[in-house]
């Protein structure tokens, strides 16, 4: 999957991922402060990622892990803070709850200590865990 905007593009190709800067980023969040390479690179190995580029440098990042029929759980969702404001992260986050591999599954789950706001608008709810589930 590749999805083209002005300059900016997402890919699904895990071969495209920068790895270091992806690792950097997450290590700068609360949620992977303390991760390890070894470990981000098995979570990358094993997992449906979308990357977010302007040009040829990743600037944004998410994760999907999934059984492919009953759940989706995204994580490690960033935007670079230099690129934040300009509606890249909603777009971002549209194309990972609308990836064609998971698009159709009916309980989609995230977990966000600051971002409630942007998933509220994708149809997830907050009840501890934020939720999306289609009936």
């Amino acid at each position: 999957m590749t999805k083209r905007k002005e300059n900016f593009v997402i890919t699904d190709r895990t071969d495209k991922v920068d790895r270091n800067y992806v690792l950097n980023a997450l290590n700068q969040t609360y949620w992977a402060e303390n991760r390890t390479k070894h470990i981000n690179d098995t979570a990358i190995d094993n997992s449906i990622c979308l990357s977010l580029f302007d040009g040829e440098n990743q600037i944004g990042f998410t994760r999907i892990v999934t059984d492919y029929a009953t759940f989706a759980w995204i994580a490690d969702v960033f935007i670079d803070p230099k690129y934040r404001g300009q509606g890249l992260g909603k777009w971002l986050v549209e194309n990972t709850v609308n990836h064609e591999k998971i698009k159709d599954i009916g309980l989609k789950l995230l977990k966000t200590k600051d971002a409630h706001g942007l998933y509220k608008q994708y149809g997830f709810y907050d009840d501890g865990c934020m939720a999306l589930r289609k009936e």
